[in-house]
Parts: C-alpha cells; sequence; structure tokens
C-alpha cells in the first residue's frame, strides 16, 4: 500500500470536496443565460492560475521532451475532449442515462491498473472500490428509470467512459516519469487549445448573460474544479489509481448535500441508498 496515505488521502479529499461543490452551482452561469460551452472556454482560462502556481513550484521547468509532451497532452485532450463531447451527447440523450454510464469510469481506471501498472488493494480496499462504484450509480441516478436504445448520444456517451477511464491511467502512468505540475501544465494547455471548439458549438445567436451570474460567477465555480484537477494528479502521484480514482468519484455525495440543503428538501430513497455506500466507501477507502 502507499508510504504516505495521509498526503494522498488529503489530496483526494480536496478534489473530492472542490468537485462536490463545483457540481452544486454549476449549473446556476447556465440557467443565467451563460452557455455550457462558453462556460467550458472560461474554465480553460481558469486552469492558467492554477498552472503558473504549479509551475512555480517546480521552479518553471518542466519536462519538454517529445515523450513527456505526448503524455501531458494525452491526458489533457482525453479530459477536456471528454467534457466537449459530454455536451453533445447530453444534447441529445437524457441526463439520466449519460450521467450514470459515465461515472462509472474508474471502472475501467481500476481494471487497466491492476493489469497494466501492476497495482494491487487490501481485501477492505477492494471492498470500498466495489461500493463506491455502487454509490456512484445510485447518487448519478436518482431514477433508475427512463427508456433507452441504440442512438448516437449512447455512443458519445460511451466514448466519454472510455476517454475519462484512460485519463485517469493515463494521468497516474504519467506521474511515474514526469512532475505532477508538468502533467498539470499540459492539461492546461490542451484545455485551451480546444477552446474554438466550444466557441464553434456554441449558439451565438441566442441571448448571452454577460453579466456577474454569466462568466464572472462561471469563473468561480470553474476555479473550484481547476483545482480539484490539480490536486488530483498529486494524489495520483502520491496514491494508487485504483483508490484514489474511485474515492474522488465519490464528489456527487457532496453535490447532492449542498443541493439538499439549497432547496430545503429530504432526500429520495434511491439518493439515500447512494449516500450511505458512499459514506461507508470512503471509510473504507481512508484506511
Amino acid at each position: 500500500m502507499n508510504k504516505k496515505p495521509k498526503r494522498w488521502l488529503l489530496y483526494a479529499m480536496i478534489t473530492t470536496i472542490f468537485w462536490g461543490i463545483w457540481g452544486a452551482f454549476i449549473e446556476i452561469p447556465e440557467k443565467s443565460g451563460f452557455p455550457a460551452t462558453l462556460g467550458y472556454v472560461v474554465w480553460s482560462l481558469t486552469m492558467v492560475p492554477c498552472s503558473l502556481a504549479a509551475l512555480s513550484v517546480i521552479g518553471w521547468k518542466p519536462e519538454t521532451d517529445r515523450r513527456s509532451i505526448g503524455l501531458g497532452l494525452s491526458v489533457g485532450v482525453l479530459g477536456a475532449g471528454g467534457q466537449l463531447i459530454l455536451f453533445e451527447a447530453l444534447r441529445q440523450g437524457p441526463a439520466y442515462i449519460v450521467f450514470p454510464l459515465i461515472s462509472l469510469f474508474p471502472v475501467l481506471t481500476i481494471l487497466l491498473s491492476v493489469f497494466l501498472l501492476k497495482e494491487r488493494a487490501s481485501r477492505r480496499s477492494w471492498i470500498g472500490i466495489g461500493l463506491a462504484l455502487a454509490a456512484a450509480v445510485f447518487l448519478a441516478n436518482p431514477h433508475l428509470s427512463g427508456p433507452g436504445g441504440e442512438h448516437a448520444w449512447l455512443l458519445l456517451t460511451i466514448l466519454v467512459f472510455v476517454m475519462w477511464g484512460l485519463q485517469a491511467y493515463v494521468m497516474k502512468f504519467s506521474n511515474q516519469t514526469m512532475k505532477a505540475e508538468s502533467i498539470f501544465m499540459y492539461m492546461c494547455i490542451s484545455a485551451l487549445l480546444l477552446s474554438p471548439v466550444a466557441i464553434a458549438m456554441t449558439d451565438l445567436s441566442q441571448p448571452i448573460n454577460w453579466g456577474f451570474k454569466g462568466p464572472w460567477l462561471a469563473a468561480i465555480v470553474h476555479l473550484l474544479n481547476s483545482v480539484g484537477a490539480l490536486t488530483l494528479v498529486y494524489a495520483l502521484r502520491e496514491g494508487e489509481a485504483i483508490i484514489v480514482v474511485p474515492l474522488t468519484g465519490l464528489s456527487p455525495v457532496i453535490t447532492i448535500i449542498i443541493s439538499l440543503i439549497i432547496y430545503a428538501v429530504m432526500p429520495g430513497t434511491v439518493l439515500l441508498i447512494g449516500l450511505v455506500l458512499a459514506a461507508i466507501a470512503i471509510y473504507l477507502l481512508s484506511e
């Protein structure tokens, strides 16, 4: 097991909490008239100060050899590209099917890490991993019903699942030969390079809110995501991917709790089951 459990756990919990808060407030700018695709552009810009802060830690000396550039950009394109494809999948398909499928991406990361990186975990950790994956399904899909079908959105959803599962694996693999700060720098570059695609996907004929609840609020909210992405790279540097990824995948727990408080409602049976499973998983994975 990991020699520095406290450090990886700290980074993983920061990612989980920040992404959970991000998820609870991400819809506010869009509901206020600021398109999600432009929200992506704002998110890519919030990656910049985080990247600069990270680079200052390593004395502005990132790896620039071909292998490092290839690995770093791969991590970035898989993550940011998956985000753009997700927008299109949600336009065409039901969110209650799209999100549960994508939320299972840690399964792919775990399989790759076990068979290719030869990572190992205790029986307790494997139970926690299984409960975390089960909790993700309940938390992401409170209805667990609805029509399916062979549609383009389903293929796009599966593509995002594969891309995000691969991203976490490549991120862990890259940490073996690269500084975590360098990996994040290339993630930032990839996000910025894909911004024109996001702008092209935006319906600019519709009115856009350029006030505080538009790009400015989006920047505040997306900064939480960017910081969480940076601490995820650090968590994967210090810990096993088969434990870190399922743990950070429980960020919907924070999202749901905040949402329940804001709207003053009690969780239904499905959500309650997901919250209980998540709590147990966090306890088991935090050994």
